[in-house]
């Protein structure tokens, strides 16, 4: 399966609560923390909410 490679570039403060929730769903909780995750639509569709605190690969 292919993978997706994802790390936190924007801070969590000051953000609402379903954004915070999904960066923890996603595996991530402190500035510049990469997680591989498997590329699927659920994946995707959480990528695609908090996109602009993520930088995401392949």
């Amino acid at each position: 399966m292919a993978t997706v490679k994802i790390t936190q570039t924007g801070s969590p403060i000051r953000r609402t609560k379903d954004q915070r929730a999904t960066l923890i769903g996603l595996g991530l909780n402190k500035m510049h923390k990469t997680v591989e995750l498997t590329d699927t639509p659920e994946v995707r569709g959480m990528i695609r909410k908090v996109h602009h605190m993520l930088s995401v690969e392949g």
